[in-house]
Formats: structure tokens, C-alpha cells, sequence
């Protein structure tokens, strides 16, 4: 997504231990291989029921789609191979804890 700090980029990642997480980066606007920030920790992990027990893989969520309608970030996102949920964050507040959480370790 298209911010006035860069491009919001949302993946998702899987450890050793079979638990898909997903993580955020910035890319620069004009030449977005230049990665700005990147969070040093995963922003959403699988929480409830339904994220961490699925039909064949548990402990999964994958992003999906998003869609920013004022100011609002809503993202989809895939869990356990069954279903898709939605999750939501300010954008700004996203970009600035992408920004900042990355100088933090």
C-alpha cells in the first residue's frame, strides 16, 4: 500500500516450529528494492481458536487482501486453511510502529 512514508508491504514467514506469523516492511517510494524499515518482530501471530487449530496446518495465518478507507486499515487474512478473518489498525499508526519498532530491536 501506497503511504506518504513508503510502501507498506505485509508477509507472512513460518518458523521451525510450523507457526506462520506475519511481519511489515517500508520500501522507498521512488526505487521500492531500497527497504527502509522493517519490523524486527512479527505484527500478528495466530491467537484464538480458530487461527491456531484448522482442518490440516494449525497455528496459520496469512495476509490476504487490505483495504484503507479513512484512515483505516482492514486486513484480510487467511487462518488455518479454513477460513479468512479480518483484523484493523490505523495506517498511520501501522507505518510510524513499522518505523519505529525497528530502531527499538
Amino acid at each position: 500500500m501506497r503511504t506518504d512514508k513508503g510502501w507498506l508491504v505485509l508477509y507472512h514467514g513460518v518458523d521451525y516450529d510450523t507457526v506462520y506469523r506475519v511481519g511489515a516492511l517500508l520500501l522507498d517510494l521512488d526505487n521500492p528494492e531500497k527497504i527502509i524499515a522493517r519490523t524486527n518482530h512479527f505484527i500478528m501471530e495466530p491467537e484464538t481458536y480458530y487461527e491456531k487449530f484448522g482442518y490440516q496446518i494449525p497455528n496459520v495465518i496469512f495476509p490476504t487482501g487490505n483495504v484503507v478507507k479513512d484512515g483505516l486499515l482492514y486486513i484480510y487474512y487467511g487462518v488455518t486453511d479454513t477460513a479468512i478473518a479480518l483484523a484493523t489498525v490505523p495506517l498511520d499508526e501501522l507505518v510510524d510502529y513499522v518505523l519505529n519498532e525497528n530502531d527499538q530491536g
